[in-house]
């Protein structure tokens, strides 16, 4: 029934590196009608150098009034372009667009966006694709079997050591939380619901240059039906993880792409086995969510709004207003 709702679609897809390439493997999978766009000449050689398909280039809103029969637009240009072009394709009223994450490299960003949305009647979502994994999906079908989640927690701790060596704008950097750690915050929050109260905790002022306010993160809180804590320091080891805590199991993501479980009475987790074929022939997550938008199936998705409600979240725990 997905199959046959996708038939004719047309998709603009904006951008043209890696992201794109991924995006466009899915559309091309699907056999949708797509549209590759980006700026220049050099990326749409290097585009179709890389996928055999030709990306148009130019000046995106001469071509939003020369082309404006697109049902959908999917947005995966880099992060301190992301503003600029969100914002012309909602307002060429291109009415369903799924843009790539966090949104916004400010919370000024998001805001304005989400205005503009409102304004223009548009649907707009951002791609958090970890919530599409088929280990996400095996885990709610865990927690739904079990009863539900009663408690949980995670980790998103980052290798600052790589991260200062990154070539992104200094901006970028210093809303590193909400520009990465915000991919495995909003699937925790995805998972066990969203906070009601919460009390947050950084240290660690001035260990990172690049992010000054903290790089140890600790808290915890409730939401409506479960408790959780979370634990994150940018300067030690560690990893991203979520462990989900049930009546009967404790469901663990580490890494998030595998799913293990430890039952009542027993010391050791073991791997769980997952229906992921979609998962090893794309970049992980990006079919189902790809899938879900298209056919308007909207319950997974983050749309703008939700991240616009998230924000006051993310800048509790990360002790840092996400400005420019």
């Amino acid at each position: 029934m997905r199959t046959a709702q996708l038939h004719n679609k047309s998709v603009l897809l904006v951008g043209a590196g890696p992201m794109s390439v991924d995006y466009l493997k899915v559309l091309q999978g699907m056999k949708i009608k797509t549209t590759v766009f980006c700026r220049s000449k050099k990326s749409s050689e290097k585009f179709k150098k890389i996928t055999g398909v030709t990306a148009e280039h130019g000046i995106l809103s001469d071509h939003l009034k020369n082309y404006s029969s697109y049902d959908y637009a999917i947005i995966a240009v880099d992060l301190e372009n992301l503003f600029s072009v969100s914002k012309t394709i909602i307002e060429s009223d291109i009415k369903n667009i799924l843009y790539e994450k966090p949104g916004g490299i400010t919370s000024k960003e998001i805001f304005k966006l989400e205005n503009i949305s409102k304004i223009k009647n548009t649907k707009l979502f951002i791609a958090y694709n970890r919530r599409f994994y088929a280990s996400v999906n095996e885990a709610v079908k865990i927690v739904n079997k079990d009863g539900g989640i009663i408690s949980f927690n995670f980790d998103f701790s980052e290798w600052s050591h790589v991260i200062k060596t990154l070539k992104i704008p200094k901006v970028a950097k210093k809303n590193w939380f909400l520009c990465n750690s915000s991919h495995v915050i909003d699937l925790a929050f995805f998972l066990g619901g969203l906070p009601v109260e919460i009390s947050s905790f950084t240290s660690g002022k001035g260990n990172i240059s690049w992010h000054p306010n903290s790089s140890i993160f600790t808290g915890s809180g409730f939401t409506k039906n479960s408790t959780f804590s979370y634990h994150a320091n940018w300067i030690s080891p560690g990893r991203w993880g979520i462990e989900l805590f049930t009546k009967k199991n404790k469901i663990i993501l580490q890494p998030l792409e595998e799913l293990k479980i430890q039952k009542i009475g027993q010391l050791e987790s073991k791997n769980i086995k997952i229906d992921n074929k979609l998962d090893l022939k794309y970049k992980p997550g990006l079919y189902k969510q790809v899938e879900s938008f298209l056919v308007n199936d909207h319950k997974s998705l983050c749309s703008i709004s939700d991240q616009k409600y998230q924000l006051s979240f993310y800048e509790k725990i990360s002790g840092n207003i996400f400005k420019a």
